[in-house]
């Protein structure tokens, strides 16, 4: 199983030495993958420029977004924004896929309501697929969209889908999924990814890749570390959600604790597991670097 970083980009502070000296230490460590997410209404830098800052600082980790919010996003000038990026790492991305949740993200960028289902995801996805492939995918168009992806057919496309309708809905089109665990529980991730076998099986397709993520913090102060991270990001929940959260959501604990719970979920199949930093200080890279081995 593959250990994947997160840049903390949801993290105040993430200024230009701080993204450069997170990406040479994730390029230099044990680490298959960079990592990166989306939010809109939030301090974090936006996720397609931050890819390609990475792409030219990175030669050897795949780019990884976890997730980007698909209403949020023209299909079209979406479709040339990642070829652009796989065109600057020269095919390590690999691109999960959502809806999102935050209702504040869609409000920000007027977003269309009616976009904001799987179906409609879908739908986008099929658009992208044409673009990648060099369709003139509107009428008038002298040029198809371009540039052409550097991965054949464009990026693995991985679906950010938690629930049993968006994994069904996600089999007729994604290569995989990517999830969260909010607890960081292999009971958690176990009924996802047999949920996601068994539709990816009726549909006639072959086996799904299975990636899963959690929040992490390790060593001495772990559980308060996590918990300043959480009650500055969960911020659209109520005081007395954030708090009872950061009780129990994300890892706190020993390296040797953290060893054996990436052991548990490798053993359910997972393919990647991204650990997403609770800290902005780049010592956080090396820290989890020991700890993972």
């Amino acid at each position: 199983m593959k250990i994947g970083m997160t840049l903390p980009g949801m993290e105040p502070g993430l200024d230009r030495k701080r993204i450069m000296e997170w990406c040479r230490r994730i390029e230099s460590g044990p680490f298959a993958s960079l990592a990166f997410g989306e939010r809109m209404a939030f301090y974090n830098p936006e996720l397609i420029s931050m890819l390609g800052a990475c792409a030219v600082l990175t030669e050897r980790v795949r780019l990884s977004t976890t997730i980007i919010v698909m209403p949020l996003h023209n299909p079209v000038l979406l479709a040339k924004q990642l070829a652009t990026l796989d065109v600057l790492c020269e095919g390590r991305l690999s691109v999960g896929l959502g809806i999102g949740g935050r209702e504040e993200d869609h409000l920000a960028v007027s977003a269309d309501p009616a976009r904001v289902r799987n179906a409609a995801l879908a739908e986008d996805v099929a658009v992208m697929r044409r673009v990648w492939r060099g369709e003139k995918v509107v009428a008038g168009l002298q040029h198809p969209v371009e540039p052409k992806p550097v991965q054949p057919g464009g990026p693995e496309l991985l679906a950010g889908a938690m629930g049993p309708r968006a994994v069904r809905l996600a089999a007729s089109w994604a290569d995989g999924l990517t999830g969260f665990s909010w607890g960081a529980d292999p009971d958690e991730v176990a009924p996802i990814f047999e949920m996601a076998r068994k539709t990816w099986a009726e549909e006639g397709r072959d086996a799904p890749k299975l990636k899963t993520a959690f929040w992490v913090a390790v060593g001495d102060g772990a559980r308060d570390q996590l918990a300043g991270h959480l009650g500055r990001y969960l911020s659209w929940l109520s005081l007395a959600e954030r708090e009872e959260s950061q009780k129990n959501a994300g890892f706190a604990g020993s390296a040797a604790e953290l060893r054996e719970l990436l052991r548990r979920i490798e053993d359910l199949g997972a393919e990647e597991v991204n650990l997403v930093s609770t800290r902005g200080d780049p010592d956080e890279v090396d820290r989890l670097a020991d700890a993972v081995g």
